[in-house]
């Protein structure tokens, strides 16, 4: 995996015998000191010329740099498009149409501060920015590549991030128990087994069960534990410098091994069977059983002559285990989990030792070793030292959400723009090295992370705080003028249209049809197929054809992403993804055309326009209309909506009376949810639907 993230560019030359020591990259003077390696300092709030615009400090750096290049932001957004926009972008669900016409009604700063509020507290909002973190935490439900075993306890893991995120965890200690959970102290049992689960971050990763040497599948692992975390919580691609020196940034190759013999030092358990098709099977944490558990304790036995054992056999037992990803290998994994008590995926501390350095990354080219250590040039604090009899989780985790991190803040900040903006400040949102975009607003990253920091590290203050600033609310409308200068909309004078994601236009449909079951499932359809290889989707009651929930709780089974997902740029499960793509592709209206679900959640919806008691057809189009939508129809679309509907009942009554002589009531009924059916699939293929404005 972390062999080819380069492949175009040709591998460093060997070195001497021996480790070698950071290249020139990593000690050049510019690349120590380029803008994302020094730790953001508050910078001043510019002044602006029109005083009467800013509602936030926000809004000045906006203003500022709008001001500098002599233009000036479009107007705002009007209530009803603002308060769809907050909706999805806060809960991934359309308001209701009482919400909406409240707002409406009296719009104010303190209206819309009590619904912004409303949603920060609610589970919704759990559920839409968790997922936020699961694309770059690459979760999935099985191991993908040539097995693709099934990740039966998953669900644990991702269940644990929503609850985080819902609860406003900090985030600093939302990715510390994510690193190093099982580290860390607990209150009770019950925080201790969360602690536990939230380590699945570095277990939920692809495995390649068939390779057939362990000490390559140990070291593949590793790579891909380096590449997420370096990744989703810096922003940086430590990873590639696997094989050689990193090409672009202050990375060595020697810094990669140090990173390399923490994890090396973790016993990563997934929870796959030890069975002919598996050659590389692992066990699972047991949780709420304390910590007496053999399977919960450090695997720190130096081997068959047990805690006496002089320091020689202890040697040669961490020997051992470093060909083992820190597991002993006289302790094998046992060949399934037990089934009385609950499981979770995680990791937990294996026999501590250090990284050989791999010559090319190759296994087999193995050149001294290299002390468990961290990234010096991405952090320009003390450092922090590891002790002897520790795999160093712990301190990474310190590391890495450490004041003096200049990445860590940037890049949660940098994220929580792009979710609620459309594009981020800097528009490559996992990449803040040399090779990535320079920040259009460095001032206002850096405020921006020093709010995140200086508020308790509270995602929810820093979401709030966005979208309660002015330059949240504006309209989108196309200035010829700003589009002339700044066509990329780089400086903000708008707001970005977007399309929804998949998960919020499924959930969308679901939703205004009167389907959707807010309640979150316990588990996961993968759960019921076994811990065996997966060869299709889940069946039975656990269908996307009869599952109702949200979307996040829909099985996400690598190779094997619900079609509802997948056509609509799901992100790929195998990979850290910190923005997905989006694309407009003609399978895309198909499915909205011709989907059997999609053709349920419509007649779902008209069997709600039509069990509205005493409503007209009128009242049933502006209703459609305020579902769908979140506004009334224009007096054109009214009339358009009430000749479509019309001639659709009509054309239903013909076919009733040529097939049976003439229509009895229950074909009139039939016509007539027929007919709202076809408006209603109409509202939800359309692109307004579809986009946020």
């Amino acid at each position: 995996m972390g062999l080819a993230r380069e492949a175009s560019v040709a591998p460093a030359p060997l070195a001497p015998a021996g480790v070698p020591q950071r290249g020139p990259r990593a000690n050049d003077p510019e690349a120590r000191a380029f803008w994302a390696f020094q730790v953001p300092r508050g910078p001043s709030v510019p002044s602006v010329r029109d005083e009467a615009w800013p509602r936030s400090d926000i809004d000045r750096f906006i203003l500022a740099a709008l001001e500098d290049k002599g233009l000036q932001p479009v107007g705002d957004a009007d209530p009803r498009t603002l308060v769809r926009r907050v909706a999805f972008d806060l809960t991934g669900l359309p308001p209701s149409p009482a919400m909406v016409e409240a707002y409406a009604a009296a719009p104010s700063h303190a209206a819309l501060a009590g619904l912004v509020d409303s949603m920060l507290a609610s589970r919704a909002f759990g559920e839409r920015w968790g997922r936020h973190w699961l694309d770059v935490a690459r979760y999935a439900e099985s191991t993908g590549k040539e097995r693709n075993y099934a990740f039966p306890e998953a669900w644990r893991y991702r269940d644990w991030v929503i609850e985080a995120v819902a609860s406003g965890m900090p985030y600093d200690e939302f990715v510390r128990k994510q690193v190093a959970g099982d580290l860390l102290p607990a209150s009770d049992e019950k925080e201790r087994d969360a602690n536990l689960v939230a380590t699945g971050f570095l277990a939920v990763g692809p495995k390649g069960l068939n390779e057939r040497r362990r000490e390559q599948f140990v070291m593949d692992v590793v790579d891909e534990q380096i590449d997420v975390t370096t990744r989703a919580v810096m922003g940086v691609s430590v990873a590639c410098a696997r094989c050689h020196d990193h090409k672009f940034d202050p990375v060595s190759q020697r810094d990669y091994y140090a990173l390399a013999g923490i994890f090396r030092s973790t016993q990563t358990l997934y929870g796959t069977p030890n069975d002919r098709g598996n050659r590389q099977p692992s066990a699972l944490l047991a949780l709420g059983q304390g910590t007496e558990r053999e399977d919960l304790l450090p695997a720190k036995d130096p081997g068959p002559m047990g805690r006496q054992a002089g320091p020689l056999a202890a040697r040669r037992a961490a020997r051992r285990a470093g060909a083992n990803g820190g597991m002993d290998p006289e302790r094998p994994l046992p060949a399934s989990p037990q089934t009385d008590v609950p499981h979770a995926m995680g990791v937990r501390e294996g026999i501590p030792h250090d990284s050989p350095f791999l010559a090319r990354g190759e296994v087999s080219q193995k050149s001294g070793r290299v002390p468990r250590g961290f990234v010096p040039a991405l952090d320009g604090g003390e450092p922090i030292a590891i002790p002897a009899g520790a795999s160093g989780r712990l301190q990474l985790a310190q590391w890495l959400t450490r004041p003096e991190n200049p990445l860590t803040a940037r890049v949660a900040a940098n994220r929580a723009w792009m979710h609620l903006m459309g594009v981020g400040i800097v528009r490559t949102p996992d990449d803040f090295g040399f090779n990535g975009e320079r920040p259009s607003n460095p001032a206002l990253l850096d405020y921006l992370a020093l709010r995140l920091q200086s508020g308790g590290w509270s995602l929810k203050g820093l979401v709030r705080e966005i979208v309660l600033s002015r330059a949240y609310g504006l309209a989108s409308t196309l200035d010829p003028v700003a589009h002339e200068v700044d066509p990329g909309n780089t400086l903000r004078w708008r707001h970005e249209p977007r399309r929804l994601d998949a998960e919020s236009l499924r959930d969308a449909m679901l939703s205004v049809s009167g389907m959707l079951d807010m309640a979150p499932p316990v588990g996961s359809p993968v759960s019921s197929m076994g811990e065996g290889p997966v060869r299709r989707l889940p069946a039975g009651e656990w269908t996307e054809g009869a599952l109702r929930k949200r979307s996040a709780y829909l099985p996400v089974v690598r190779g094997f992403v619900p079609e509802s997902l997948e056509l609509f740029d799901f992100a790929e499960p195998s990979l850290v993804v910190a923005q997905r793509d989006t694309t407009n592709v003609p399978a895309q209206a198909l499915y909205l055309m011709n989907n059997p679900q999609v053709l349920g959640w419509a007649r779902g919806m008209a069997r709600r326009l039509l069990a509205e008691a005493g409503m007209d057809p009128r009242e049933r189009v502006t209703l459609a209309y305020r579902l769908a939508l979140g506004r009334q129809p224009t007096p054109r679309e009214l009339g358009r909506a009430l000749e479509f509907v019309r001639e659709e009942r009509e054309e239903g009554l013909m076919s009733a009376d040529s097939s049976k002589g003439n229509a009895r009531l229950a074909d009139r009924i039939r016509a007539g949810e027929t007919a709202w059916t076809s408006l209603a699939q109409a509202l939800l293929a359309s692109a307004e639907f579809r986009y946020l404005r």
